[in-house]
């Protein structure tokens, strides 16, 4: 994890780029969990 930071230090804008990956990846997540309510069971 340190050399995650150390590599976020140097690069800032990779900040914005991960944020937007992780917000996209997360709201994907939430759209497939959405769509699983239709099951039985579930």
């Amino acid at each position: 994890m340190k050399g995650v930071t150390q590599y976020l230090k140097k690069h800032p804008r990779m900040i914005g780029v991960l944020f937007t990956i992780l917000l996209a990846l997360s709201q994907a997540g939430m759209a497939a969990a959405g769509g699983m309510g239709g099951y039985a069971g579930l």
